[in-house]
């Protein structure tokens, strides 16, 4: 959790860098949100030091860069194992994401992008072969994502009475 209590400041500038942080410079956050320059910059540095922000990275349309197939895997692995497996299971190649589920018997959710079928399938073997069960496989068509709108400051506007 965050050293500070994130304030409505500190939303419009995550809503911003969600929406395209590689090309919206601190000053444009801060006409957004009406504050100075290094405000934003000094916040953005704290969201980053709190853990808050994360990291920065590119929104790859893997069907473009020639890697058709995206499929989940969804996998069940021991309750007391499940989080120390995350970072092995992100080292097998074409692996792009996991998500540790909470609910359910599959507790582990594992995003998987290849060209081919001949892609995919090896990455379910070496799930296999450290002990997980890979109860469901899913193709995905299409994977949009948005920014987050509860930290939309004109969505938060019409919200208040």
């Amino acid at each position: 959790m965050a050293d500070e209590e994130i304030d409505d400041v500190d939303k419009a500038i995550l809503y911003a860098l969600q929406e395209d942080a590689r090309s919206m410079s601190s000053g444009d956050i801060a006409e957004r949100t009406g504050t100075s320059d290094s405000t934003v910059r000094k916040r953005i540095q704290r969201l980053e030091s709190d853990g808050v922000i994360k990291g920065y990275s590119a929104s790859v349309d893997y069907q473009r860069s020639g890697y058709p197939l995206r499929m989940l895997l969804f996998c069940t692995a021991s309750i007391s194992e499940r989080g120390d497996r995350i970072p092995d299971i992100l080292d097998i190649d074409g692996v792009v994401s996991v998500q540790e589920l909470v609910t359910g018997e599959q507790n582990l959710l594992v995003t998987v992008v290849g060209e081919t079928d001949s892609d995919i399938t090896p990455v379910a073997q070496e799930l296999i072969d450290m002990g997980l069960t890979v109860a469901d496989e899913v193709l995905v068509r299409t994977h949009e994502t948005t920014p987050f709108g509860k930290f939309d400051p004109e969505k938060r506007e019409e919200d208040d009475p």
